[in-house]
């Protein structure tokens, strides 16, 4: 039976953009782990990475040439268009192959996706055991079921992920310290917290608990990796890893014990970072480098609008703590939330001044489906999203009504204290070399500066 997967990232990268940058090399991990359990089970997925292909016409020629009989497609909301691009060539080419979606979008928006009757059966939630089920069924005749919820593994069980499947290593992270070899892990799944701008959409794919993998386990994944790759630096890329104390001692410990000296970053919150410093500092002296730390506001009534449940001061202490420890800071933050003024976007702006963190990652406030944010602008009409491309994390358009975007793009760089780098006497190459550095960290400049260049 010929299987093969297929993910369809490429509304913000392109075509021919496999390996020019971070966003570009990304893996998806439910990919590898959905192909990893199908391989344990006698199947051998192969996968079409459209940011490998041409274009259009070349994924046709890889259908073509493939001739699958079943297809898997995960999807995000921003990967619909493509998504469906992708299942309207498959059955043109390839009617009687059988198509399976799944993912984010699928799970949270199955009535908008099983209007299209091109798509033979909808995964929801986690699909690594129901897709390698419905693979079963499909080659004994079928299944009756056409929407099928997944079942939530013992994640444990679970083979480590198929690396192999995406061919190459992920481009690392652009923060010093962080060289390739890079490898990234995931070793829980779910969030207890419970951000407007987020939830409940991660409690339907994961539950209300956060599901966590046995210490044990991982440092057994990374000992794999390390004898493989030889990697230099990693991530693990949790939603948030430190929410669990002792899972996070018993993690260092054992990292040191298995001689791991590769700096690692991973996700936390400000609040957890005041209220653990020792445990900070443990993870510091076990090589963690960098926090990736979602400070959202400088504002208390906007932080307390997204349900953030944090304080001000904890984003300002949160990094002092960091520098204490050498941890470098990759500072997520937000601006255009509804009802936000231009007063308190300024206090955001301050804040990122007074930080300095060692990477920014602003973004404007985009209203995904299934969060209680979405459902706030729909009760109140401020959506302008007319695309599912316009989900993109950095997208330039507007998104929502009663914003002053243009504001919004000052207030950016006025953040970061954006300056471009100096260039004399360069060659185009070298030009590209220098520049593509500064605009792998800062995204958002590179989004502002297409827009100006579109205007003309």
């Amino acid at each position: 039976m010929q299987v093969d997967l297929i993910f369809p990232s490429i509304s913000a990268v392109g075509f021919d953009s496999f390996g020019k940058g971070m966003e570009e090399s990304w893996i998806s991990h439910g990919l590898c782990l959905i192909s990893a359990y199908a391989k344990k089970h006698g199947f051998n997925p192969g996968l079409i990475d459209l940011r490998r292909l041409k274009g259009w016409e070349h994924f046709a020629e890889e259908i073509k040439r493939r001739s699958p009989d079943a297809v898997g497609i995960t999807m995000m909301s921003v990967d619909y268009n493509p998504a469906m691009k992708c299942i309207k060539i498959i059955k043109e080419i390839s009617p009687d192959t059988k198509v399976i979606v799944g993912g984010p979008h699928p799970s949270i928006m199955v009535d908008e996706v099983k209007t299209d009757r091109k798509i033979d059966y909808i995964i929801t939630g986690e699909g690594e055991i129901s897709f390698t089920k419905l693979l079963e069924e499909i080659g004994s005749g079928g299944s009756s079921q056409r929407i099928i919820e997944g079942e939530k593994p013992d994640l444990d069980s679970l083979p480590f992920a198929d690396r192999e499947l995406f061919g190459d290593l992920e481009f690392p992270l652009p923060v010093e310290g962080f060289n390739p070899p890079f490898v990234t892990i995931i070793a829980g799944r779910g969030c207890i917290y419970n951000c407007s701008f987020c939830q409940p959409a991660e409690r339907i794919l994961f539950g209300k608990k956060v599901r966590r993998r046995n210490v044990d386990n991982v440092i057994l994944e990374l000992n794999e990796l390390r004898k493989k790759y030889n990697f230099k630096s990693m991530m693990i890329h949790d939603d948030c890893l430190t929410e669990d104390r002792d899972w996070v001692k018993e993690f260092c410990e054992k990292y040191r014990e298995n001689r791991f000296t590769q700096p690692f970053a991973c996700q936390t919150r400000a609040d957890i970072v005041c209220n653990n410093e020792d445990m900070v500092k443990l993870m510091a002296d076990s090589g963690l480098s960098l926090y990736f730390i979602g400070f959202e506001s400088g504002n208390q009534r906007i932080l307390n609008f997204l349900r953030k449940g944090t304080k001000v001061e904890h984003n300002y202490r949160a990094a002092d703590i960091c520098r204490k420890y050498g941890i470098k800071i990759w500072a997520n933050y937000m601006f255009g939330v509804p009802t936000e003024t231009k007063e308190e976007v300024m206090d955001t702006v301050n804040m990122m001044k007074a930080i300095k963190p060692d990477h920014y990652s602003p973004a404007f406030f985009t209203p995904h489906h299934g969060s209680d944010l979405f459902a706030y602008c729909e009760e109140n009409k401020l959506s302008l999203i007319k695309s599912h491309d316009s989900f993109r994390r950095n997208a330039t358009e507007s998104k929502i009504k009663g914003v002053d975007y243009e504001f919004l793009y000052w207030a950016v760089n006025e953040s970061m204290g954006t300056q471009l780098p100096l260039i004399k006497g360069s060659t185009i190459s070298s030009l590209k070399s220098k520049v593509r550095p500064f605009f792998n960290n800062h995204p958002m400049v590179k989004k502002i500066l297409k827009k100006i260049l579109e205007a003309f």
